[in-house]
């Protein structure tokens, strides 16, 4: 058969094949390896090259299905040749099983290695003209593609795989922190860092940032009239409860916006002071802060009663707390934090036994647990479960303590440090 195509011929063809053998194994690299996510943003802006891939890849197994039977035509008919050319050279014994070693290591090197490895490495590149030649092909040879699916689908429904399209691309809220975390220098470190905040909110509920219900200052209608104008005209607050005799009645929450109205009065009465109030609004505290969030967005409230389980007031959350979650500190008192945390010369901090773990994280650093106690008290006290009865030193969430202190079943203070990392 050399004999009819000049060798000349044979070569280029042979040399064509390779080339096509290579296009066809980079396109299938390239079309698995691109970005889902960045592709499904740029079709969605309009570009034609990007919706062309995304058609192709919302069938993956037609789109597999034509290349792999382009890549086997190619292979085949280029293993065809090189026997030929063999023959010709080598005679009929020789010459097929050196054509067959040569054939595969050039191959797996100019056809298989070295374009996956780029397309793997560049799939846009590929995956974009690539997509120019695979649809119209696709066409064209949708008949035998049809019968290769019919029959590859089948098999796979034999072992349990139903659903076949491209689709199957959502997240999860752990799959799109690790997402954020990749992003590296795309996405701004504070960016990052909101966004994994909003992951978070799902994990937090309200009783972990409240302030907490002995923090809590209100109007106390039991006290004197000039003791209540006082509190309100000095306030660094904007709305305060109204209660009487025990937070626990909480009768409504005043906004000192409305004090001006009533200290113009000419008899200022306690009654004036409850009819300014607007009524409490109550949230239990056991609700997440996502869930909280939309709640002060459907009530068109920014403060809240926070309340257990037996309608007992634990203490109270605002908008701007659930906001600090995400952004970071923006209003806090920051020396009111300093206040409990006291920091030493030789490196360790003595802590107020009220300290929020949560703050004391935030503040130092540290990983100490948060899903039990709010309080380095309590916290200390459900590991030693009771009250220590002199100097006691414990460990915990890799920070070592030392009680300083122990007033009225409560520990006041405690020195805290980092323990050293074993090796």
């Amino acid at each position: 058969m050399s004999d009819d195509f000049p060798l000349g011929l044979l070569f280029g063809l042979l040399f064509l094949l390779i080339c096509l053998s290579a296009f066809f194994s980079s396109s299938e690299t390239g079309m698995m390896s691109i970005n889902r996510y960045r592709l499904s943003h740029r079709a969605n802006s309009g570009e034609s090259r990007a919706q062309r891939v995304a058609r192709l890849l919302a069938r993956p197994d037609r789109l597999i299905g034509v290349i792999l039977i382009g890549n086997n035509f190619v292979n085949n008919l280029a293993a065809s040749i090189a026997t030929i050319i063999a023959i010709h050279f080598l005679g009929d014994v020789t010459g097929p099983a050196v054509a067959t070693a040569a054939l595969t290591i050039t191959i797996l090197i100019f056809a298989e290695v070295t374009p996956k490895t780029y397309a793997a490495v560049k799939p846009e590149r590929i995956a974009f003209p690539a997509s120019r030649v695979l649809e119209p092909l696709l066409m064209l040879l949708y008949p035998l593609v049809w019968l290769v699916n019919v029959i590859s689908n089948g098999l796979l429904r034999l072992i349990g795989v139903r659903n076949i399209d491209g689709g199957g691309d959502n997240l999860t809220r752990d799959e799109l922190r690790t997402v954020v975390h990749e992003a590296g220098t795309l996405i701004p470190q504070r960016h990052q860092a909101m966004l994994l905040s909003i992951l978070d909110l799902e994990n937090v509920t309200v009783n972990d940032i409240m302030v907490p219900r002995h923090e809590v200052v209100g109007i106390d209608l039991d006290d004197g009239l000039d003791e209540i104008l006082a509190q309100m005209r000095t306030s660094q607050h904007t709305r305060l409860p109204v209660y009487k005799g025990d937070i626990n009645n909480i009768i409504g929450m005043l906004h000192l916006r409305n004090s001006a109205r009533i200290l113009s009065r000419a008899e200022v009465t306690k009654a004036a002071i409850v009819q300014e109030a607007r009524e409490p609004y109550f949230i239990p505290e056991s609700t997440p802060l996502h869930t909280q969030l939309l709640n002060f967005q459907k009530q068109k409230r920014r403060i809240g009663i926070v309340v257990d389980e037996y309608g007992d007031v634990e203490g109270l959350l605002t908008l701007e707390d659930i906001l600090e979650e995400i952004v970071g500190e923006f209003t806090t008192d920051v020396a009111g934090m300093e206040e409990e945390i006291h920091r030493q010369e030789d490196g360790s901090v003595i802590i107020e036994g009220t300290a929020s773990i949560r703050d004391i994280n935030k503040s130092l650093g540290w990983q100490l647990p948060t899903d039990g106690p709010k309080t380095l008290n309590g916290l200390i006290l459900e590991h030693l479960e009771g009250f220590p009865e002199g100097p006691v030193s414990l460990q915990l969430g890799g920070v070592r303590m030392e009680i300083q202190e122990v007033r009225d079943n409560l520990i006041t203070a405690a020195r805290c440090w980092q323990a050293p990392r074993r090796r």
